[in-house]
């Protein structure tokens, strides 16, 4: 049978697929005209279900989010602030009083450090509850000049876990909830409400320089010192994160804190390091998408979720009875469903983000480890590695027996060593991968065995924390052939600064060790 005679006489087979198939687009494209189409028709019933405003009906035009376009003052009090502030931003303030308020950071961070953080000029993208005490931070520690960016408002559900709302503020923007409190209390601080949804369309605008013409002071603009992404939503999200990353701004981004609740477990870390966290783990996959895989810090908790844990909250029956659960958002691709959040949770991350820009501003030594807690196998290998090591040297040094041999090191001595001491970098490269411990110094007796309790059967090595150093697998290998089981000296094979950085840290430690 020719094609031509199988197509003539399977036609109507064909016929029938192309029909199903366009008629599967069409229904398709049909079902998505007529949501868009029902979402304008209640937009356009309930504009007109809002009467005119008049002399009998007073009050604000709405934005297109459903917000209040400028700022309410609700009392006296708040009337009065916002007239100290403005004094205050025009250079009508005590100077001394700034630094008696900011005398606590002023001792910490030093005046050079303090200063750098007065002059910084930081975003802050999104308000809930992380954004809030993040702001909330930033400006009591000294920051000046931060743009706020939120499209919301106050919700009463937002209560337990913003920094600055209060039932008054039920209803109004957050941005100038936000603005208006802060405002009570440092008014020398310059804040820009911007109550907008930060988009692709804005980005350019939301992310620009300070605009000291329109605040006020000296002509030209400083571009953003950090950017602090708070957003609960995936996409705005990586769209900030890509836009910062694409133009060079410093960016730290907060994961989610919701359905969390163990403090311990939340790090600080790059974003490929990030785990047991849904939001960074969607976020890391759709950056990666768009060519980025590193180089963005994140706060996240490796909190796993458990039996009798909260968990994410479906949609209540008798709302999806009602219609299609996509037009119960506030906003098209935005979230539906209740997120279960323990109101201290976003208060952490916040305040976690904003020490880690106060430190980076102020050139704060921050040495602490990225991402890395939680990490037993890591430990446990190394333990295991270490026991080996003072097996070897029992039987290469003196030919002693090392069978039963016991190292007086735990799991929690290798994780203090490794973390807090050497803050995760082989003291010899700097490097942050394959890494163990190694003793620094050949046993002066010539044996790591404690001769007492031979006789009673008991092998137990010399070894103390102090004696060990953190190094790569090859460079522990070549110091073990070279000092442990030869005759040269460290002395003889590393450099002054490697000398140097090993006494820093061995001080460090008996600084350390009283404390833990």
């Amino acid at each position: 049978m020719t094609i031509s005679q199988w197509m003539n006489r399977n036609s109507s087979i064909v016929n029938i697929g192309l029909a199903f198939t366009c008629g599967a687009v069409s229904a398709t494209t049909i079902y998505y005209t007529l949501q868009i189409l029902r979402r304008q028709k209640a937009t356009n019933d309930l504009k007109a279900s809002i009467p005119s405003i008049s002399a009998d009906h007073n009050a604000v035009q709405l934005t297109e989010y459903g917000a209040a376009r400028q700022p309410s003052l609700s009392n006296a009090e708040d009337t009065r602030s916002a007239k100290i502030a403005a004094r205050a931003r025009r250079g009508d303030y005590d100077e001394e009083l700034i630094l008696e308020q900011l005398a606590r950071n002023r001792v910490f961070l030093k005046d050079e450090g303090l200063q750098k953080l007065r002059d910084a000029f930081v975003v802050v993208v999104g308000l809930g509850g992380v954004g809030s005490h993040c702001v909330a931070a930033l400006v009591r520690s000294g920051v000046s000049k931060i743009r706020i960016v939120d499209f919301d408002q106050v919700t009463l559900s937002s209560l337990n876990r913003h920094a600055l709302a209060t039932l008054a503020d039920v209803g109004t923007p957050k941005v100038h909830c936000v603005r208006r409190r802060l405002e009570q209390i440092c008014p020398w601080a310059r804040i820009e409400a911007r109550n907008e949804l930060f988009s692709s369309q804005n980005a350019e605008r939301l992310m620009a320089g300070w605009d000291y013409e329109l605040h006020g002071g000296e002509e030209g603009g400083q571009e953003p010192d950090w950017v602090i992404d708070a957003i609960d939503n995936i996409d705005t999200k990586v769209g900030l994160l890509q836009y910062c990353v694409l133009h060079n701004i410093k960016v730290i981004s907060a994961m989610g804190a919701g359905t969390k609740s163990d403090p311990t477990r939340i790090c600080v870390g790059d974003i490929s390091t990030s785990i047991e966290d849904p939001l960074s783990k969607a976020t890391r996959r759709r950056l990666k998408m768009l060519g980025i895989s590193s180089g963005v810090p994140v706060v996240f908790s490796t909190e796993k979720p458990g039996l009798g844990k909260a968990e994410l909250l479906p949609v209540a029956e008798e709302e999806v009875e009602k219609g299609d659960v996509g037009d119960l958002g506030v906003l098209p691709e935005f979230r539906v469903r209740i997120l279960p959040v323990l109101g201290t949770m976003p208060a952490i991350f916040g305040y976690t983000a904003a020490n880690y820009v106060i430190c980076s501003i102020a050139d704060y030594p921050m040495e602490y480890r990225v991402g890395d807690r939680s990490r037993d196998k890591m430990y446990e290998s190394m333990l295991s590695a270490l026991q080996g090591l003072e097996e070897r040297l029992a039987r290469t040094i003196n030919g002693q027996d090392a069978i039963g041999l016991k190292i007086p090191i735990s799991k929690d001595d290798i994780a203090y060593l490794v973390e807090e001491v050497f803050r995760g970098r082989s003291v010899v490269s700097g490097l942050t991968t394959r890494l163990v411990l190694t003793r620094w110094i050949r046993p002066e007796s010539g044996s790591n065995m404690i001769k007492t309790y031979e006789n009673e059967g008991q092998k137990t090595s010399n070894l103390k924390p102090g004696d060990l150093v953190l190094m790569t697998k090859e460079e522990a290998q070549k110091h073990e052939k070279e000092v442990l089981k030869g005759t040269k000296n460290v002395n003889e094979i590393y450099e002054e600064e490697v000398m140097q950085c090993v006494q820093k840290r061995w001080l460090e430690e008996k600084a350390f060790d009283k404390y833990r």
